[in-house]
């Protein structure tokens, strides 16, 4: 009520805080609000809604973790709360207890349905959003049990061929646990299923258990209850099938311990000979008030011979916060049997595997709207979104793309603006720019409803600027706000300005062909864009004394100027050879790489892979061919299953920031491989000027007349192109490459730039060309 506004809230709040003994918080806020540029959004609701629950589950975790050890837990909670692991964090004055070591997970789920459950490194399986969770363990008749968490010996893959499966392996001292997570359409819902193979030479139990936590802490259950056929679990409302009885089931509350603590223990199981074990055998369910019930279903293992079992659950939708349900699909969910994207075939089977891992994450996260991860990100922004709709582009799947492109303008509100997240004025610009990549690309036009988002979002850019006429160094830019996290305290950076300007250039070619006088306004208005930023980064080169761009006109050179390589990549706005862009990508690669990948201070506080590969853009783009280098360094830091989190703790290699399956570092993986074979500059395309040179070595398996690369059909802003480059013919020393384009309008102009043959033009009428070593290299 606007009444409200005249009640002493603040008066209030101070007085009642000073009478109990706490600091002013209006005061207190104050002194931190005053550490950034004034801003008419300090930080955005959306991101203080999404700290708040993060936080309050490391509160819960807190109070039950540390004081419960003994309880079997997962593998991030095993390994940070061990003294003797390189994971360990001291937790001293750490009111919060959160996942900052091993933030590492794999989704699995069936394209264009948006549920998706999530596998943890050691096979914890997380069926729904943010809730309970499946292990398995194998307790022998003699000597210690098989617990996937606190075992050495385990290691996954992911299984890519007429399914899409995580398999989970675990061995020590006679006893072998296999695990294959899956989901599969059943009656037309999503069945997420664990196939477990177990054995134990002295034979045993196979116990499969419920577990009120996942990979982020703790979850609650307050109610378990089995069948009387021993066949089916009711967890919470919530049904997990067996496909045979089990032998004996097990129950237990808080109160009573951990059924996983119980069962470690050899001499348990010989006390609780009935079905039914502790604390209730008579019965066959569990209650638990303070919501961390816990069960165990055991089959018997014979002497070395190995037994499998199935456990099954529908995957549910009413907790996911995207509420989307997949309705904007227009056929039924696809199967993993269909092609997915443009055909890549390279001689490195590690890049080979992340590129098939990355198309496919990619797929999983965009039912409809995309989304940058299927947990802690499990949400929309469109400076994510922009990056992987651009990733879908270039992978052929244009109509994936529509679809999310479909969604934009149920958030642009009534004055123009793309909202995902207050003060973050960088979405309008990455609006534009991906509709515009999209109509290029696509070759088909834009629908009259996205052309009139783009004249609002457009306008929206012309009116947040600043005044440029005046003396400020931030004259003319767009005014101070929080952008993207990683780049610092609300701020008027660079990186919303480019993105404007590249939006403003969007809406100007997007209007062209159907308004002349209001693409001439927009280009008018990123030309003095441009020029105001010009301005404002001469005063900061300046005063730094060399031509790399700070994050901010208010800034010194730091880790922040990571966003300021926008001009190079992916808007393009700056040339390759740009002395800004390359000093930038310098000064990141000398002041803040760390073990060869970009290692953000700011926020992530780990080695962050989407950002690594923006400094391999803007190398890749100059000719320079430490991009490389970056790729390897990267392709390193891969998890098992090919996925990155978004920041990547230095000493564990595991995930510390984010999410962890970061979809928008899958995107860069994605886009860098495209980049290195297919790229537009100016007017024409840039041809296989990023290949590794062992990519063009014949082998003894290569066979006779076998290209050693293939990619395409690729979509590009001049048409579709499809690429063959063969190996080096041992004789005359020349490579052969292949090329077929279908253009939009014109032809562009095409040159091949492998590393150490000399470039060649393509004219009109060669299919075949050959290129000849450079010798003067």
């Amino acid at each position: 009520m606007p009444w409200m506004k005249w009640l002493p809230w603040r008066f209030f709040l101070q007085r009642a805080a000073r009478a109990h003994g706490f600091l002013d918080p209006i005061a207190l806020l104050a002194r931190v609000r005053a550490f950034a540029q004034p801003a008419e959004v300090g930080e955005p609701v959306e991101l203080l809604r999404a700290g708040m629950i993060f936080h309050a589950r490391g509160l819960i975790n807190a109070r039950v973790i540390q004081h419960n050890l003994d309880w079997v837990w997962p593998y991030w909670i095993e390994q940070q709360f061990d003294p003797a692991s390189e994971s360990f964090i001291p937790r001293a004055f750490s009111m919060t207890h959160c996942n900052l070591s091993h933030r590492n997970w794999t989704a699995i789920g069936v394209p264009d349905v948006p549920q998706l459950a999530i596998v943890d490194p050691r096979g914890l399986l997380t069926p729904h959003f943010d809730g309970w969770s499946l292990d398995a363990w194998v307790l022998p008749d003699q000597g210690p049990g098989l617990f996937p968490s606190r075992n050495p010996d385990s290691h996954q893959e992911l299984v890519m061929n007429r399914e899409f499966a995580v398999v989970t392996r675990s061995h020590s001292q006679g006893c072998s646990l296999a695990s294959q997570a899956s989901v599969y359409l059943r009656n037309g819902e999503p069945d997420c299923q664990l196939q477990l193979a177990a054995r134990s030479d002295s034979g045993g139990w196979l116990a499969i258990a419920l577990r009120p936590c996942n990979p982020e802490g703790v979850s609650f259950i307050h109610r378990i209850a089995m069948d009387a056929e021993h066949r089916q679990w009711t967890v919470d409302h919530q049904a997990v099938r067996l496909d045979q009885p089990a032998d004996r089931v097990f129950f237990s509350d808080y109160h009573s311990g951990d059924v996983g603590a119980h069962l470690r223990q050899s001499a348990y199981l010989q006390q609780n000979p009935s079905p039914e074990g502790s604390p209730n055998p008579t019965s066959l369910q569990v209650e638990c008030g303070v919501g961390m019930a816990t069960a165990a279903a055991l089959y018997r293992l014979q002497p070395g011979s190995e037994r499998r079992v199935t456990v099954s659950a529908i995957l549910e939708n009413k907790d996911d916060p995207t509420g989307d349900s997949g309705a904007g699909t227009s056929s039924p969910p696809a199967q993993w049997t269909a092609p997915w994207g443009c055909r890549l075939q390279i001689p490195d089977p590690g890049f080979q595997f992340l590129y098939d891992a990355a198309v496919r994450t990619l797929v999983l996260h965009s039912p409809t709207d995309v989304y940058p991860g299927p947990y802690t990100y499990k949400r929309f922004w469109f400076r994510d979104a922009a990056f992987m709709i651009y990733a879908l582009l270039c992978a052929g799947l244009t109509d994936r793309a529509e679809r999310a492109l479909d969604r934009f303008g149920s958030r642009q509100t009534r004055s123009g603006f793309f909202h995902s997240q207050e003060g973050e004025w960088d979405s309008n610009g990455e609006a534009l720019w991906i509709f515009s990549e999209f109509e290029q690309m696509s070759g088909r036009p834009l629908k009259d409803d996205w052309l009139k988002a783009v004249i609002k979002g457009g306008r929206w850019i012309m009116a947040k600027r600043t005044r440029s006429d005046t003396d400020s160094s931030s004259a003319g830019l767009l005014p101070a706000g929080f952008s993207a996290e990683h780049l610092g305290p609300p701020d008027c950076y660079y990186w919303d300005d480019f993105w404007g300007i590249a939006g403003l250039r969007a809406a100007a070619r997007l209007c062209q062909p159907n308004d002349g006088n209001l693409a001439t306004t927009f280009s008018t208005a990123a030309d003095d864009f441009q020029h105001c930023v010009d301005r404002s980064l001469s005063q900061a080169t300046k005063k730094a004394g060399r031509a790399a761009m700070p994050a901010s006109p208010h800034r010194r050179l730091d880790h922040g100027a990571i966003g300021s390589l926008a001009a190079g990549y992916p808007l393009r706005l700056y040339d390759p050879g740009h002395p800004a862009l390359l000093d930038t990508a310098e000064f990141l690669l000398q002041s803040c790489f760390f073990r060869g990948g970009f290692f953000q201070d700011i926020i992530h506080s780990g080695i962050n892979p989407y950002l690594t590969l923006h400094v391999a853009q803007v190398l890749l783009r100059a000719g320079d061919r430490r991009h490389l280098e970056l790729m390897r360094t990267i392709a390193s830091l891969a998890s098992e299953t090919g996925q990155w989190p978004e920041a990547i703790h230095p000493r564990t290699g595991g995930g510390c920031m984010g999410d962890g399956q970061h979809a928008w570092a899958a995107a860069e993986w994605l886009l860098m491989l495209r980049n290195c074979l297919v790229r537009e500059e100016a007017e024409g395309l840039i041809l296989g000027s990023g290949i590794a040179p062992e990519w063009l070595q014949a082998t003894d398996q290569s066979p006779a007349e076998a290209a050693a690369v293939e990619f395409g059909p690729a979509p590009t802003r001049f048409g579709p192109v499809t690429l063959k480059i063969y190996p080096v013919d041992p004789v005359s020393g020349r490579v052969r490459v292949d090329l077929s384009g279908h253009w939009h309008r014109h032809r562009p102009s095409i040159e091949i730039r492998l590393p150490g043959f000399i470039p060649a033009a393509v004219d009109d009428d060669q299919g075949h060309i050959h290129l000849q070593r450079d010798t003067l290299l």
